[in-house]
């Protein structure tokens, strides 16, 4: 398709009242080949109609068990990968719309912090290429200001400036990180996702990372999607907790609420895996044990996904997909037989 040469005007004008990024039914499947030829014989489902959104400011964390697919999701909203169906709104604009010099200028507005911080950077670069790329991609510096605002971002993130000349190999895990959100941070972006970027890392680095994020998103208004398998984790940083099981979204609330008052079973049983720093709290509470195993994305089960997992699940949950409903201000969870 040949590449816009003018940036394609807003269908009406965005205000801060509303989301920043509005999901609708979207989906993601990755189809699954068989034969000699190759043919197509099922899909896997990794995000399958999600409904969402994130407000302007806010930090959004997302849950649940790996292969849910909570990175996929967060892939498919900023288009790293192209959606099979559904809809993503960034500032009232329909980014499946958008192409070539349009979509790259709105790229400008969206960045990544990727898990792994040893995969995610070029063993073959430099620190100062590492950062500078994105400033190279949308002309943003040249020369003597490129080197300047590398090494702005590298204090911007606790970095010594004088690094740009290192490969990411001197460097520890927390360090390369650090590198990473460098890098998200170059092109000044409104809305980024935050794939596990602390799951790789150290205990003892972990906070120090969170910490630097937080300060980040009050520093330069960011919004955050922060990905995650944790929820203990997620409760320090978020502002709302959306709950992802087998490509759907469960439950999402407020942090507090989700934390003091889950209502759908799936987010019950991952609260109850969290440790108590009480040992009296500890022994007295009730552990949800989940029985079975996660069901597959390629054939996943009829009605509710959860419902072969769930201890509350009647022959209902079988016939039809609860819808995500209202339970209280802000706080919405798919489940017909909720807790209590």
């Amino acid at each position: 398709m040949p590449e816009t040469t003018q940036a394609r005007p807003l269908t009406r004008a965005w205000t801060s009242a509303e989301p920043l990024v509005s999901v609708r039914g979207l989906k993601k499947w990755f189809p699954v080949s068989s034969g000699v030829l190759q043919r197509t014989v099922a899909h896997v489902r990794a995000v399958d109609g999600v409904d969402l959104d994130i407000k302007k400011g806010e930090t959004l964390g997302l849950v649940g068990e790996s292969g849910c697919g909570k990175s996929t999701l967060g892939r498919t909203i900023i288009r790293m990968l192209e959606p099979t169906a559904g809809q993503v709104l960034f500032k009232g604009e329909d980014l499946s719309r958008l192409s070539g010099g349009a979509m790259r200028r709105m790229r400008r507005e969206m960045a990544m912090i990727f898990q792994d911080p040893f995969a995610s950077l070029d063993p073959r670069q430099t620190v100062g290429d590492i950062v500078g790329e994105p400033l190279d991609i949308h002309h943003l510096a040249r020369g003597r200001q490129r080197q300047e605002r590398v090494q702005e971002l590298l204090r911007i993130v606790g970095m010594n400036p004088n690094f740009t000349n290192r490969y990411p190999h001197e460097f520890s895990g927390g360090q390369r990180q650090r590198i990473g959100i460098a890098r998200a941070l170059a092109v000044e972006p409104t809305f980024i996702v935050c794939d596990e970027p602390i799951s790789a890392l150290d205990v003892s680095i972990q906070a120090q990372i969170i910490n630097l994020l937080d300060n980040l998103q009050s520093k330069f208004d960011l919004t955050y999607l922060f990905i995650a398998h944790d929820l203990s984790v997620v409760k320090h940083i978020s502002n709302r907790v959306a709950v992802m099981y087998l490509g759907k979204i469960m439950e999402i609330a407020p942090g507090g609420q989700l934390y003091r008052r889950p209502r759908h079973p799936y987010t019950g049983s991952l609260l109850s895996a969290i440790p108590i720093p009480d040992p009296l709290i500890e022994r007295a509470r009730e552990r949800v044990i989940l029985e079975g195993d996660v069901g597959s994305p390629v054939n996943p089960p009829s009605g509710c996904r959860f419902r072969t997992r769930c201890p509350r699940a009647r022959p209902h949950c079988a016939e039809e997909e609860p819808p995500l409903e209202g339970f209280g201000a802000d706080h919405l969870a798919a489940c017909f037989y909720p807790l209590d």
